[in-house]
């Protein structure tokens, strides 16, 4: 059983981390930029969107400890391969990048408060399975919020600074990586609390 449910919330994972990319590549279509469409990202199919890394090794070994650790709960979460945009293409490119980085966090948010109704109203096995939609869905959406790039967060963070903070913006770009992975290895607990507080929320029930 334990062996299925992995199973599942990898299957889960994966989806959702390819409609978290998609919604990037269908909001840059509606601001006039047709990069992601003439790639063809604007596809649901995984292996367009698939990561190594990211979609695959990270959600494993963040998996892993659930064989070992019984009560283990630690969130699950990982990327695909991020939509390209041109910014040539956009009206007003720090806000509209800004929207576009949005726009994946949201579309996790989304799911995530679809499938927590649809748990209000179905029980038991099927109940347990749209909870475990709305954990994954929300741990995808709070790690993307990180402001750390090349996670989403960070689009938003340089919208939100104000124009002169350059220096803040090439530091995080040049070191972006080697923090966000220090915070993965050192610090990804942090997340625990808030993902099971928006999860409890939404599913106005105490999981663990």
């Amino acid at each position: 059983m334990e062996i299925l449910l992995t199973i599942f919330q990898f299957v889960v994972l994966i989806f959702s981390v390819v409609i978290h990319e998609v919604s990037h590549g269908l909001v840059a279509e509606k601001l006039g930029d047709p990069t992601a469409r003439k790639l063809g990202r604007l596809t649901l199919n995984p292996i367009k969107h698939i990561d190594p890394f990211g979609s695959i090794l990270l959600p494993l070994a963040l998996l892993l400890p659930s064989f070992f650790i019984k009560g283990y709960h630690g969130p699950i979460f990982g990327w695909a391969k991020p939509v390209p945009y041109n910014p040539m293409f956009l009206k007003y490119p720090r806000r509209d990048a800004a929207l576009l980085a949005f726009a994946g966090p949201a579309s996790n948010f989304i799911l995530a408060i679809i499938f927590a109704v649809l748990f209000r109203f179905v029980g038991g096995p099927i109940g347990t399975l749209f909870a475990i939609i709305v954990i994954i869905n929300i741990s995808l959406a709070l790690f993307n919020l990180i402001p750390i790039p090349p996670l989403d967060g960070s689009k938003i963070l340089f919208y939100l600074l104000p124009r002169n903070a350059h220096t803040v913006e090439a530091f995080l770009d040049q070191y972006g990586w080697y923090i966000l992975l220090f915070f993965i290895i050192f610090g990804i607990d942090m997340l625990s609390k808030p993902i099971l507080w928006v999860v409890q929320l939404l599913l106005g029930t105490s999981l663990f």
